[in-house]
């Protein structure tokens, strides 16, 4: 049997240390994802750095700039902040999301990200909210969009030596607020055959001066939609501005056809889902 080491590292430049040595390790949080490919053949790491001893990578924090969600923080621990919820009620849905109950005590968004699944929920409602990734390596500390994390399916952009520190979220403006639904086979624990996620904000007057769509499942990587939030900017979010956002993102979608549905069928969904995913944050917009 291969030997395989462990260690749990108590800093970030220790973390760093470790990997950068071996090129075979990976970095482990929850492990929810990554313990289950080791088990099936798919990934074989020499050692497992388990950063969750890490104090940095296990706070959460939001002020006044916006949220600073350490890498390790559990999805069960994030959903019981009230504050968070309200301020980002469809992030809120789509950490939600992650497993089960059990699995909600050991996963993070930060893991639900470098996992790389086209498929995650997270990723698309962290990019709607323009979300930023900080990065720790051997050459130092970098930012970079969640839109330009994953680079492929099971790809992120992350080099030897790297990996995630916290994802930083800026504060949303006023009447400002967001949205993220997906179509699963199953109501519960199920990949998404499609999701969709939407940010608006509305002025005074409830015009549209800012709005993102984001979609998972129908692309190599999660699909930032420009032209579906053009399509709801300077508007008041009305069915005929609803039904141009939904055409966009059936256009902008690409695909697979698999057992969960047809390259058709993926590309109408995406635009039903982010049709409703843009009256609901019509609504939270309003609200606040």
């Amino acid at each position: 049997m291969r030997e395989i080491q462990y260690e749990a590292p108590a800093s970030v430049s220790e973390a760093i240390r470790l990997m950068e040595a071996d090129p075979g390790a990976s970095p482990i949080a929850g492990g929810t994802d990554l313990l289950v490919q080791f088990r099936a053949g798919l990934k074989r790491p020499t050692a497992f750095i388990d950063i969750k001893r890490i104090p940095e990578l296990a706070t959460f924090s939001i002020d006044a700039q916006g949220l600073r969600l350490g890498a390790a923080v559990s999805a069960a621990d994030l959903g019981e902040r009230t504050e968070f919820k309200r301020l980002w009620p469809g992030l809120a849905e789509a950490v939600a999301l992650i497993g089960s109950v059990q699995i909600q005590g050991r996963s993070s968004v930060g893991g639900n990200l470098c996992n790389g699944s086209p498929a995650a929920d997270t990723p698309c409602s962290l990019i709607v909210n323009r979300a930023e990734c900080i990065i720790a390596g051997p050459s130092g500390e970098r930012t970079v969009p969640v839109e330009t994390f994953v680079t492929a399916p099971g790809r992120t952009i992350l080099t030897r030596g790297e990996f995630l520190v916290a994802i930083r979220i800026p504060h949303p403006a006023a009447r400002t607020s967001d949205a993220y639904l997906r179509l699963t086979p199953r109501s519960e624990m199920d990949i998404a055959v499609v999701g969709s996620a939407v940010s608006l904000t509305l002025d005074l007057h409830g015009v549209c001066t800012g709005a993102r769509v984001a979609l998972a499942a129908v692309a190599p990587t999660p699909l930032l939609v420009p032209e579906a939030g053009n399509a709801l900017i300077g508007t008041r979010v009305d069915e005929g501005a609803l039904s141009r956002a939904a055409a966009a993102a059936s256009a902008a979608a690409r695909p697979i056809e698999d057992q969960r549905g047809t390259i058709a069928y993926r590309r109408q969904i995406a635009g039903v889902l982010t049709k409703r995913a843009a009256a609901i944050a019509r609504h939270r917009a309003k609200g606040n």
